[in-house]
C-alpha cells in the first residue's frame, strides 16, 4: 500500500515540468546574489540577466512540457505561481535594498501578491478554483520584463524607463488582483452544481 501511495505521490511530484519550476525555486538565491553583488552598478549584471532570462524561458516552457507530456499535476498548479511569486518578489526586493527600487511600487506588488495568494488558499479550501486570466499571465511577463530590463547593464543608468516599466507592471498587478477577487466572489456565491 505504501509503495503504491509513493509512487502515486511521486508521479504528481516529480514530473519534468514540477522539476524544472523545483529547480527555479532553489537556484533563485543565486539571482538574489548576481543582482546583490553588482550593487556599484545598479543591480545590473550580464550573469544577473542570463540567469533571470533563463529563469524566464523556463517558466514558459514548464507548462507546455507538462502539456505535452501528459503530466498536468494540481501540485505543478500550485508550485509554477509559487515559483513565479519567488523569483519575481526576491528580484524587487533585491532591487530595492541596493536603491535601485523605490520602496512604494515593491509594497503595491508585495501586499497584493501576498493578499492573492492567501485568497486563492481560502477559494481552494471552499472547493472553487479561479484559472489565470490572460491578463494575470500578462502581468507576470510585465514584472518579469521590468527585471530583465533593470539588471541589464545598458540599461543600468536609466531609472526612467525602469520606474515606467515598474509603475505599469504595478498597475496591471493591481487590475489582476481586483479580476480575480472579483471572479473568485463570483464563482464562490454561484458554485455549479
Amino acid at each position: 500500500m505504501n509503495d503504491k501511495l509513493t509512487n502515486s505521490l511521486s508521479k504528481q511530484i516529480l514530473t519534468p515540468a514540477n522539476l524544472i519550476t523545483i529547480t527555479r525555486i532553489f537556484a533563485s538565491p543565486v539571482l538574489f546574489i548576481l543582482i546583490l553583488a553588482a550593487d556599484e552598478q545598479n543591480g545590473a549584471s550580464w550573469k544577473a540577466f542570463t540567469l533571470g532570462l533563463v529563469f524566464g524561458v523556463s517558466d514558459a516552457f514548464d507548462g507546455q512540457i507538462a502539456r505535452a507530456t501528459g503530466s498536468v499535476t494540481k501540485f505543478g498548479a500550485f508550485l509554477d505561481p509559487l515559483a513565479d511569486k519567488v523569483v519575481v518578489l526576491g528580484c524587487m526586493l533585491s532591487l530595492l535594498s541596493i536603491g535601485r527600487f523605490h520602496w512604494l511600487p515593491v509594497l503595491i506588488i508585495f501586499a497584493r501578491e501576498a493578499g492573492i495568494s492567501l485568497y486563492r488558499f481560502w477559494l481552494i479550501r471552499k472547493r472553487v478554483v479561479i484559472p489565470a486570466s490572460e491578463l494575470a499571465k500578462w502581468k507576470t511577463f510585465a514584472q518579469g520584463t521590468t527585471l530583465l530590463v533593470a539588471v541589464m547593464p545598458p540599461f543600468r543608468d536609466t531609472d526612467w524607463l525602469v520606474i515606467s516599466m515598474l509603475w505599469i507592471a504595478v498597475a496591471m498587478t493591481l487590475i489582476t488582483g481586483w479580476q480575480y477577487i472579483r471572479t473568485g466572489n463570483r464563482a464562490f456565491q454561484n458554485p455549479n452544481p
